[in-house]
């Protein structure tokens, strides 16, 4: 068997050289079928694999023409999520879904992972989450580490507005956009909790209505968007710091 057959496997599958020469070994030299040796060796890996943790891996974002996609991959260990291969598999995923769009990207995804990224990396892979957004006014965030990230959408205001709340998003996590998209069950369940902590403080209940009023909306602070401090601005809140602006949508990416 060539070198030069051996590289050529290699920069087409990513295998080791060792793999390689197994593989074509077991192929009696003929390339296609070691590359489908490789290959199934891949799936068989990703089954054994399958259990093991994936709590590692990053994030990638693919901007263009009023669409953001967004690819979480995932790994076994932080030695591979910073491995080149594998930021650039991530980075090649999210030009994939923003090229096959959501419906279709989800199977091509397992068979790249089955066929070639797992035979290439080592290690089990899969996609946690993925999801293109659209919009007119829009802007995402990818933290330092590339495990989190987020995109707004937003009526009015700027791309600017956009990414600073996009920021937000990542640091503060929130659930809803505003008050009013909360569920009243889960209002009322925080109302009891807070009733019965007060009760406990033998508090009368004319003033624990009051209060209520306040931790309900203390609440609302922190789960809220809009009702959020602004992270560079603790005294104004979201809602002030759009300035009439609205946020028609934001999503949250973590790994």
């Amino acid at each position: 068997m060539s070198i030069e057959l051996i590289k050529k496997i290699r920069v087409e599958t990513g295998a080791g050289m060792g793999d390689i020469k197994d593989a074509l070994d077991k192929a009696e030299g003929n390339e296609e079928k070691a590359i489908e040796i490789l290959r199934k060796s891949g799936q068989q890996m990703a089954a054994k694999r399958a259990e093991r943790s994936t709590s590692e891996g990053i994030i990638s974002i693919k901007e263009e023409a009023g669409k953001i996609a967004v690819v979480a991959l995932a790994c076994e260990t932080d030695f591979v999520a910073r491995n080149d291969d594998f930021k650039k598999a991530s980075a090649d995923f999210a030009d994939k879904l923003f090229e096959l769009g959501k419906d279709k990207f989800n199977e091509w995804a397992d068979q790249e992972i089955k066929n070639n990224l797992i035979v290439k990396i080592g290690e089990n892979i899969n996609v946690s989450s993925f999801d293109i957004i659209e919009g007119e006014v829009m802007a995402s965030y990818l933290h330092s580490n590339k495990k989190v990230a987020s995109v707004v959408v937003l009526e009015g205001g700027d791309i600017a507005k956009a990414k600073e709340v996009a920021m937000q998003v990542v640091a503060m996590n929130p659930k809803y956009i505003k008050p009013e998209d909360v569920p009243q069950e889960e209002t009322d369940k925080e109302k009891e909790i807070y009733k019965e902590q007060l009760k406990k403080e033998n508090k009368p209940d004319e003033i624990i209505e009051k209060i209520l009023e306040g931790k309900v909306n203390k609440y609302y602070s922190e789960v809220c968007l809009i009702k959020q401090p602004y992270i560079k601005e603790d005294k104004m809140s979201i809602e002030k710091y759009l300035d009439g602006a609205t946020v028609k949508h934001f999503s949250h990416f973590s790994l």
